[in-house]
């Protein structure tokens, strides 16, 4: 826990950088530099990684090791990816299916994530993933790769997504998540990005929830609409953990913007991500903790109504509160569950100075620790 609030990260990757992994050279190129650069230069240079540190083969016990032993994160969402530019997706099914097996009390659950493109194998991964993961929803990426470039596609496309959306209900899953607001890469994408190819799909197909990972780091005006018209759409808020930490003004811009037509009763569809292994999961969860807005925001924000300070009762939310009752999960079972568990006895509130137990960082002789 940190200052007394329990953190569900609710999207963690477990990615493979190497070039070995890229199924087309540039793209994977510029995805991995993506990755490295939103990283990259953090205030507290102890958080900081080189280029080579950075860009591995990640495994799952560093995973495991960076969220719950350096961190304050008690339980962790693992999402695989299927971004067909990666011969294993970039972050592959197997590795999310070793994190729910290894540790079963901290990685409380996944996603499936299937490449639209593939047609009926797409539907047939949902299936085998549904088998292998018990996942609490469906992951999608707005861009895919079809053997010659990118293509891109919208979540209201009937013939391609619509089939995925109906598989997924008869599978049972209630949840789709979609990639948004960051594109991928240095290539032509369109409209892909833009939130609003979601409002017919939460019409189509209002019992699945939508969520918006990265909703409001662009295309804030649309994202906010969507909330605000639609209860079952909802924000992953992953990559604020960056900004909350390095830029906590533009942080309360975007969560202002983002309450600005619903009001401030739209942070309990807001959730924790921080992408797991994309930046260190510690120094968001302090900025976060101890944030509040500025005053003159607050001020002059919301368009029909006033918005208020945000409370401990809204950061409780967010950091595993939202999302436990969006998914109908016991929290309380968690707690229990990680009392006596391998990371248990590292509850200190004192952390391993960040990266040493990574297994692939040479360590210097020093054993300092930092509170």
């Amino acid at each position: 826990m940190i200052d007394g609030f329990f953190v569900l990260d609710a999207v963690t990757h477990a990615y493979n950088h190497l070039p070995e992994n890229w199924e087309d050279p540039v793209l994977g190129h510029a995805m991995v530099e993506l990755a490295y650069h939103l990283a990259a230069s953090p205030p507290d240079p102890k958080y900081a990684m080189t280029r080579e540190q950075y860009l591995v083969d990640w495994q799952i016990p560093d995973v495991a090791n960076l969220l719950f032993r350096e961190s304050d994160t008690d339980v962790a969402v693992m999402h695989p990816l299927a971004i067909s530019s990666f011969k294993d997706g970039y972050s592959s099914v197997a590795k999310a299916a070793e994190a729910l097996e290894t540790y079963p009390t901290r990685f409380i659950g996944a996603y499936a994530c299937v490449d639209p493109l593939r047609g009926q194998g797409a539907i047939d991964a949902i299936t085998q993933q549904v088998d292998m993961l018990k996942p609490l929803g469906l992951k999608l990426y707005p861009t895919s790769w079809d053997g010659t470039g990118p293509v891109s596609w919208r979540m209201d496309d009937p013939k391609l997504i619509y089939p995925l959306y109906e598989h997924a209900q008869k599978m049972g899953l209630k949840h789709v998540a979609v990639h948004k607001a960051v594109p991928i890469g240095p290539f032509p994408v369109g409209d892909a990005y833009n939130p609003s190819d979601i409002e017919n799909a939460a019409g189509d197909f209002p019992d699945l929830t939508f969520e918006i990972v990265h909703g409001g780091l662009a295309f804030m005006e649309e994202t906010a609409w969507l909330l605000a018209r639609f209860g079952n759409i909802a924000i992953n808020m992953e990559i604020q953990n960056i900004i909350v930490e390095r830029r906590p003004r533009a942080f309360a811009e975007i969560l202002l913007g983002l309450c600005r037509i619903g009001g401030i009763e739209m942070l309990e569809r807001m959730f924790w991500g921080s992408g797991g292994t994309l930046h260190h999961p510690q120094p968001g969860l302090e900025a976060f903790a101890s944030f509040e807005f500025p005053q003159d925001l607050l001020d002059n924000a919301g368009l029909f109504k006033s918005l208020r300070q945000i409370t401990r009762d809204d950061k409780a939310g967010i950091l595993s509160g939202n999302f436990a009752r969006m998914h109908g999960l016991d929290l309380n079972a968690y707690k229990k569950g990680i009392e006596k568990d391998v990371f248990a006895s590292d509850a200190t509130g004192v952390h391993p100075r960040p990266y040493s137990t990574l297994s692939f960082i040479d360590q210097p002789e020093t054993d300092t620790i930092y509170a």
